[in-house]
């Protein structure tokens, strides 16, 4: 045995020596004598790919760490499978998968994940079909979520970090969390995992907690999760509470993110709350007493106040006198005089302004507030300035289908009604005598005060000739005029004294006349016999048929015209020029068709 030893002694080889690490060479003395279990322990040993083995570390460098397998070469193991490369010592043993066990440069290839994955995953797999929790370190971001080291590689999706979906998944990496087992592939060693399913089992934990001891009026502490534009949502540390815009302030707000920030703490008042739907309401202002308690006090009827214009609306302007208190000054309390069609033509966003407060609603949390009444009321000495009778002048403001306005001051208006501008002629509509810009004289006739409206007329400056017309016509007589208008039923012919006399379409001719237009021209001078006054309805009627008749003839043609319907008559005057257009403009199609 002693020579079978000292031959295999004497026959021995110096070891290989590796190209990243040289091996000391061991030379054996023949005269050596070896015990059996020596001789045994230097025997060779198997190592295959896919064996774990122990290893010695002997060598940490910046991106990779040397290992001592005990074979002919040492094994490398890259850096980023260590969680601190930084506590790598030398001599540390660790276990370690043989991936191949010579590369290029002669050396074994090593994994310590390797090795940790295929000695974990039967642990993992008893863990995962429990359903349970593990621990693991974030190893790094990938897309669509993070790769999590629990002794083998786990899937973490990005919508399974937390609650809240991460905007920076690379923040996580390095951190250690606890996760779920969701869901595990054996056929290809993958597992996915799950941290928002422990942070929500937790919060329903907590929420159930702060149900059960919340009451209405707690103040609670609170981070703003999200803010929309009714209002925003605050974590109660595990349950979700909305805060309504409207009770944030006591002031105005135009959305939620003037006052609040996403992540931003802050102490509310718990309002309601709903057990079985587990909702809370929130409330800001509640904090600070109401500034409406008391208003009647601070902003009694009467008083002048000062605030910034906050808001304008079509039909006013909304002041803040503090905050959390608003005034409306209404577009008909602008002005005395003037008619504002809308606020913003004389008032501006944030514009500091006096005002008087006219009313106030506490329950409805609204006051009135008025700026004209800053200054004197000019219809309160309208009646001293402007008394019944009294002649004005002014130029026309504006001219209605009903009247003109003529401006008898700055912001007071007379209106001159259309019945008031002829005692004789009937006006269809005041431009057909008058004309914007036009300076006339009129004479008030009435003053409303109530409803700041002053009455005038142009015809009462002369003395109405119909009080008088039995000294300037009678029937029977003869007299001269133009046609001043053509209607279907007859023709209006302008007398002296600015009186109108009509011409029924059947005293023209003798003959029957189908349409007068066809006798009859505006303009063309005529002369007729007056076959009848009727000076209670201030009418006059014509005849030209009539010009040569006899007194008896005369009688006979007046008792025919008193048998005739009211819409032929002479009846109204309005009717007749009415009447007038709407056959002018028949006749204006009949031509233009020939």
């Amino acid at each position: 045995m002693k020579e079978f030893i000292a031959s295999q002694a004497h026959r021995s080889e110096p070891p290989k020596v590796s190209s990243k690490r040289p091996r000391a060479l061991v030379v054996v003395s023949i005269s050596i004598m070896l015990t059996m279990e020596e001789a045994m322990q230097q025997s060779p040993v198997n190592f295959t790919a896919g064996d774990i083995v122990k290893g010695t570390i002997i060598e940490v460098r910046h991106k990779e760490v040397l290992v001592d397998i005990g074979y002919k070469s040492e094994g490398s193991i890259p850096g980023n499978e260590f969680d601190d490369i930084k506590t790598v010592n030398e001599g540390d043993v660790i276990d370690v998968l043989i991936e191949r066990l010579e590369d290029r440069e002669g050396m074994v290839v090593l994994s310590k994940e390797k090795a940790e994955f295929k000695q974990n995953w039967e642990k993992i797999l008893s863990i995962c079909n429990e359903g349970g929790t593990i621990t693991g370190r974030v190893k790094g971001a990938v897309k669509g979520g993070l790769l999590v080291n629990i002794g083998v590689e786990a899937f973490l999706p990005a919508s399974q970090i937390d609650v809240i979906p991460p905007k920076n998944l690379a923040s996580y990496v390095g951190n250690t969390y606890e996760y779920k087992v969701v869901k595990i592939n054996q056929e290809r060693q993958n597992i996915v995992l799950s941290r928002r399913e422990l942070i929500e089992q937790e919060r329903a934990e907590r929420r159930a907690n702060l149900l059960s001891e919340m009451t209405p009026g707690d103040i609670r502490k609170g981070t703003v999760k999200n803010i929309t534009d009714f209002g925003a949502f605050i974590d109660l540390n595990g349950l979700d509470g909305l805060l309504h815009i409207t009770d944030m302030s006591w002031g105005r707000i135009n959305h939620p993110s003037e006052l609040l920030t996403i992540g931003q703490e802050i102490d509310v008042v718990v309002l309601d709350i709903n057990y079985e739907k587990e909702r809370v309401s929130l409330g800001l202002k509640q904090k600070l007493a109401n500034p409406w308690d008391d208003i009647e006090s601070k902003y009694p009827v009467s008083e002048k106040v000062k605030g910034r214009v906050v808001n304008l609306v079509p039909y006013g302007a909304f002041v803040e006198l503090e905050p959390g208190v608003e005034g409306l000054v209404h577009v008909t309390e602008l002005s005395w005089t003037k008619r504002i069609a809308k606020p913003s033509d004389v008032l501006t966003q944030d514009q500091e302004i006096e005002a008087v407060v006219l009313g106030i609603n506490r329950e409805e949390q609204k006051i009135s507030l008025g700026i004209r009444q800053l200054e004197t009321n000019p219809w309160d000495e309208a009646l001293e300035k402007y008394p019944p009778g009294t002649k004005v002048k002014g130029k026309i403001r504006n001219l209605t289908s009903y009247g003109a306005f003529i401006e008898l001051e700055e912001g007071l208006d007379g209106m001159i009604h259309v019945s008031d501008i002829s005692w004789t002629r009937k006006i269809n509509h005041p431009s057909e005598v008058l004309k914007k810009g036009d300076e006339v004289e009129a004479v008030v006739l009435e003053i409303d005060k109530a409803n700041q409206r002053i009455s005038v007329g142009v015809k009462q400056l002369s003395q109405d000739p119909w009080e008088n017309i039995d000294q300037f016509y009678k029937v029977g007589d003869l007299v001269t005029g133009s046609v001043t208008k053509l209607a279907s039923f007859g023709a209006f012919i302008g007398l002296e004294h600015d009186i109108d006399g009509l011409v029924h379409i059947s005293q023209v001719s003798e003959e029957r006349v189908e349409k007068i237009k066809n006798v009859l021209n505006v303009g063309q001078e005529v002369t007729a016999r007056v076959i009848k006054i009727d000076k209670a309805d201030r009418r006059i009627g014509l005849s030209i048929k009539a010009a040569n008749y006899s007194s008896e003839e005369l009688e006979a043609e007046q008792h025919a015209l008193d048998q005739l319907k009211p819409g032929e008559d002479l009846v109204a005057l309005q009717h007749a020029f009415d009447a007038v257009n709407t056959d002018s403009e028949e006749s204006a199609e009949a031509e233009a068709k020939e």
